[in-house]
């Protein structure tokens, strides 16, 4: 299966940039989601690799073949790029039974030649078995349950044998249960078929479960694209990290400086003071060097691209991410913020590490429990703030009860507050 590769596309409509230069290479039989908030380019970003819209500028690449190029003037029609789709809505032909709508696309093939009708009963008979339909083949939509019509409508994208199969949402009309069966079978599908798998989602469920890349994206800008596990313990800025993780991570805000040992002494949850100990040798000093050259640099960049003829600039400007301190008592009126340094950092601590032990170095008590059965969401309030942890196990937690909290584990995560990056992973000690 083919290699896709987008090179510097952007889509606008006017000043709004629907995607923002999006360099992006999607490997041979990856699975990879395109995951993101509502109206962040995902669905857009789709579309213009399966030819269903054209972009302002760029150039795409579907195996060794150009689709689109603005500057050579090539726009390969959507009919002629050989990919499937998939849509949140099955589409499926209501006066048809399932054998006729996943022969109708094959009826109309006509490149490289028509089709013989026992060809196209042999395809048809073929995915049905793939996706598990054969007993319904004489059977009408209306006569399927939901996770039916979706195989069918799955079998049907897989019968033209497509290079590239795109899917746009097309779990979210399932229910729960069902969705979970289906994420199951598109893996399955995924291995048995060797085909690309290009799906858009805003659960980050979905896209954990399901891909082999995550391509997160937010107000038209590629914030990371690696491996889901990759996404969750190591991401680039405070925004990937808030995005994705169920529970959600905790943000602590705290002031300090680095050590000589390369710890960094931190003040944070009032007046709690704390260690961050880096799991790989850190030089803070040299990292907000690098930081502000980075700043300048994309600066001088823009500058020059803004003197170019044609250039329109952004509408929906890019803001640094607010993230969410979880308090007791929400303040009626948002701070002000103040003017930022370098000792203004932001502690992520993700749900599983925090702990529940008697020797624990922070006290405080349980403000909420949500039992599950083999877990229990908990939040944990230390002073003004809120903590959520994760606790394994059927233990059963009283609200108000005082306990002993600690942070375990070196994937704590430590941000710079100004640009909203990540510094370095590590520990915490209080």
């Amino acid at each position: 299966m083919p290699e896709i590769r987008l090179e510097h596309i952007t889509k606008r409509w006017n000043k709004f940039y629907a995607v923002d230069d999006l360099d992006l290479v999607i490997g041979d039989n990856a699975f990879v989601t395109l995951l993101g908030p509502s109206g962040c380019g995902k669905t857009t970003t789709l579309r213009m690799i399966a030819g269903l819209e054209t972009p302002t500028s760029g150039r795409i690449t579907i195996g060794d073949k150009v689709v689109f190029d603005s500057a050579l003037g090539i726009n390969v029609p959507a009919n002629k790029r050989k990919v499937g789709f998939l849509f949140q809505n099955y589409a499926l032909w209501p006066n048809m039974t399932v054998y006729q709508n996943i022969a109708f696309g094959l009826s109309n093939i006509r490149e490289p030649r028509k089709l013989t009708k026992q060809e196209i009963d042999e395809t048809v008979h073929r995915v049905a078995q793939v996706v598990k339909i054969t007993a319904f083949m004489d059977r009408y939509p209306a006569e399927l349950s939901g996770g039916q019509q979706q195989r069918v409508a799955i079998a049907r994208t897989l019968a033209p044998e497509p290079s590239v199969l795109f899917m746009d949402e097309p779990l979210s009309n399932l229910d729960a249960k069902l969705r979970l069966e289906m994420r199951y079978e598109l893996q399955r599908l995924h291995v048995e078929t060797g085909s690309t798998f290009v799906y858009v989602t805003h659960d980050q469920m979905e896209a954990m479960t399901l891909a082999t890349q995550i391509c997160l994206i937010n107000n038209g800008v590629l914030q990371q694209y690696d491996a889901p596990l990759t996404v969750y313990n190591k991401p680039n800025n405070l925004f990937v990290a808030d995005f994705v993780g169920n529970p959600s991570i905790n943000f602590i805000e705290g002031r300090g400086k680095q050590r000589p040992d390369g710890g960094v002494e931190l003040t944070l949850l009032g007046d709690k003071r704390a260690v961050f100990k880096p799991a790989q040798p850190l030089d803070l000093p040299a990292w907000f060097q690098d930081r502000d050259a980075r700043e300048a640099h994309a600066a001088g960049a823009h500058k020059k691209k803004a003197a170019e003829k044609g250039y329109v600039e952004k509408g929906n400007k890019d803001e640094a991410f607010r993230y969410h301190i979880d308090r007791a008592e929400e303040e009626l009126f948002p701070r002000e913020e103040p003017a930022l340094t370098n000792e203004d950092l932001v502690l992520g601590v993700r749900p599983e590490f925090i702990d529940i032990v008697e020797a624990g170095a922070l006290e405080g008590e349980i403000y909420g429990a949500m039992p599950t059965g083999m877990e229990s969401t908990i939040k944990v309030r230390v002073g003004d703030f809120l903590l959520t942890g994760v606790v394994f196990g059927s233990t059963l937690f009283t609200i108000g009860s005082k306990v002993h909290i600690d942070v375990s584990g070196d994937g704590v995560l430590l941000f710079d507050r100004r640009s909203g990056r990540c510094i370095a992973q590590g520990s915490l000690e209080f």
